[in-house]
């Protein structure tokens, strides 16, 4: 016999209510899902478009949206920021595709942050005699546009197959000049190993010149400084100046003829205040050839004075021109000391020739120092 607190089961009519409410919950949610997920794309490409569009000197336009909710990560195909004032024929920036993503091994360092790959961008930079044609990319909020497209904040970005151009189009004959194939890596712009170093993120890039010459790059920076601290340090090797004969002509007036090119930098800035110094060398270098078929006499005369001047302040055992600039002061005015690249022009010429190797700022001589001809990944030590 049932006693009276005993409960009786439910009815299979009851059941079969419940069971039939939990389906309608589950289907529901299944649904929302999949149309949040449909959606998802036109979602983000309006939360893009709205980053891209905070200045409004430039113009954004996106392709194909892709969304991969299990690696935390969009991306974005076909972007371009044109000038949206005067006529500029090539846009500020492109780039086929740029992904953005949750680090995951940033989370076992308890952070959570974001990675940026950018495949086969292209920056270029515009000369012209009115502003609203030129193109230099300055004033633009572009480190808060970063940051409106990633809810995270950056501690990694990449490059692949980039490209950096300097263009004049109303010059005879136009500028153009590159540089091509650029790999770049941004490392630990965050901190998240916590690092007690002063300088704890690094820059590493690499490119061609003119399709010519490699070029090496590194910097190591602090970005949560107030004021700009960091050190880099570039050099290029062996470019033919013949390829720069679009700048010479259309900024100098003159050709080059024959020779080779080398450029060292070394730049190291603390709180605000820099010092280092650029190190231009010219070997073999031929700017007049009186042979060559051409009957400008105006440009033959000024190519001849650049050309005699050369031969005079060239190192004649060395054949090569060269001098280092000392660069010092507040980083956004240095000054450059006029009297010292006479005077290293001077002692290139007469006492010893200078080396295309890195010789180490005044303030911190730890810099590594190349050999001659000398390739490698690292520049610091």
């Amino acid at each position: 016999m049932r006693r009276p607190h005993d409960h009786a089961p439910a009815p299979p009519a009851r059941r079969r209510s419940r069971r039939r409410r939990v389906l309608v919950v589950l289907a529901v949610l299944v649904v929302a899902g999949v149309a949040l997920r449909l959606a998802l794309p036109n979602i983000v490409r309006f939360y893009v478009q709205r980053a891209l569009d905070r200045n409004h000197e430039y113009s954004g336009l996106i392709g194909t949206i892709h969304v991969s909710l299990w690696r935390g990560a969009y991306a974005i195909e076909d972007i371009r920021l044109l000038k949206a004032t005067g006529s500029v024929p090539v846009p500020f920036f492109a780039a086929r595709r740029v992904d953005l993503a949750i680090e995951w091994p940033a989370l076992l360092h308890g952070k959570v942050v974001g990675r940026m790959r950018i495949e086969q961008p292209e920056i270029n930079f515009v000369d012209a005699e009115s502003p609203s044609d030129a193109q230099t990319g300055a004033g633009g909020p572009w480190m808060q546009v970063i940051k409106d497209l990633f809810p995270f904040a950056i501690n990694s970005a990449e490059v692949r197959n980039g490209k950096i151009a300097f263009r004049a189009f109303h010059t005879d004959p136009p500028v153009d000049v590159y540089l091509s194939d650029v790999a770049a890596t941004i490392e630990n712009l965050s901190n998240v190993r916590d690092e007690v170093t002063p300088l704890f993120a690094v820059v590493r890039a690499d490119g061609l010149a003119m399709d010519d010459a490699r070029l090496e790059y590194e910097m190591q920076l602090d970005p949560l400084a107030y004021r700009p601290t960091f050190r880099f340090a570039l050099r290029l090797v062996g470019l033919d100046v013949t390829k720069l004969n679009s700048l010479a002509k259309g900024y100098g007036g003159f050709d080059f003829e024959h020779g080779w090119f080398d450029l060292v930098v070394e730049m190291d800035a603390r709180e605000g205040g820099v010092e280092g110094y650029v190190k231009p060398l010219f070997r073999n270098l031929r700017v007049f050839d009186p042979g060559d078929g051409g009957f400008n006499l105006l440009a033959k005369f000024w190519e001849a004075i650049v050309g005699a001047a050369a031969a005079l302040l060239k190192n004649q055992p060395h054949d090569q021109l060269a001098t280092v600039i000392p660069v010092r002061g507040d980083l956004a005015d240095p000054d450059t000391d006029v009297l010292a690249l006479v005077g290293n022009l001077l002692r290139n010429a007469f006492i010893r020739a200078y080396l295309p190797r890195f010789q180490g700022t005044p303030s911190d001589r730890r810099m590594l120092t190349f050999a001659p001809g000398q390739s490698t990944d690292v520049f610091f030590k």
